[in-house]
């Protein structure tokens, strides 16, 4: 099952701030362009602060939310207050492997490779299997992957420290370490952060995270998606609509629910 709660305290106040401006990333591009596709509502797993549900609700998407960490959850409702969008009865607090949601949607969206958060294989199993109960009759999941290895081609541990200011002024720092084990399939990672004001460390937090993520090969992405009952499963390369590639570090699926709505 799954392991203590993630995305808290620090590690939650920091997310927004760490990552900056992500209105560019390439992944928004492409799920909105499936979004035009396929159609709406759309439901947003692991939507955290809400870099993508408020976005798209902004542009008038019908999008719920499931996130498992009411810390980013209580980020999320602030920053729909100030920017005047109305979340009541959008957003879920619950885990993808075991909540039950009160509608069906035409998309599931797992960005930011949140499925490989899971490091249980029966955890992942019933995440799937959620997924598919989520969806209408046709309805289309839609996920990406990173291939851990590529992170860690010399095999030893990635070092990593940034710091942001936050608008109250105060700084928040963090220090990563990450590494990885082949045979296990597991990276691991140790996190201190660290928040500051007026150069004075006024808060800290260490998150040791073993494991972290779980890496999954493609055959056994397909075997999840085939055990869950859906078809027409597709890997595309990076955040485009091409066939995915061997070298590719990140592949998006698709899959669908059989039938139609």
């Amino acid at each position: 099952m799954t392991a203590e709660l993630e995305y808290t305290g620090l590690m939650a106040l920091a997310w927004d701030a760490l990552r900056g401006d992500t209105s560019g990333w390439e992944d928004r591009a492409l799920f909105l362009e499936l979004i035009e596709e396929l159609g709406q509502p759309v439901l947003d797993v692991g939507c955290g602060t809400g870099r993508l549900l408020l976005d798209y609700l902004a542009l008038g998407i019908d999008v719920d939310g499931l996130e498992v960490s009411p810390d980013m959850l209580d980020i999320l409702r602030a920053k729909a207050v100030t920017a005047g969008l109305d979340v009541s009865g959008r957003v879920h607090l619950g885990a993808m492997e075991s909540v039950i949601l009160p509608r069906r949607y035409r998309i599931v969206l797992v960005p930011s490779s949140s499925f490989q958060l899971l490091t249980d294989p029966e955890d992942a199993r019933s995440a799937m299997r959620r997924f598919h109960g989520a969806l209408v009759p046709g309805g289309t999941l839609v996920m990406p992957w990173i291939d851990i290895p590529k992170d860690y081609p010399d095999g030893g541990d990635e070092v990593l420290e940034r710091e942001r200011t936050l608008p109250d002024g105060s700084l928040i720092r963090r220090h990563c370490r990450g590494w990885y084990d082949p045979v296990a399939g597991f990276e691991h990672t140790d996190d201190r952060y660290e928040l500051l004001r007026d150069g004075v460390v006024v808060r800290e937090e260490r998150r040791l995270r073993s494991p972290a993520v779980r890496q999954y090969d493609r055959a056994v992405i397909t075997a999840l998606h085939e055990a869950a009952g859906f078809v027409g499963l597709r890997f595309l390369s990076e955040f485009t609509h091409e066939p995915a590639r061997p070298e590719d570090r990140i592949i998006t699926t698709m899959a669908r629910r059989p039938g139609t709505a």
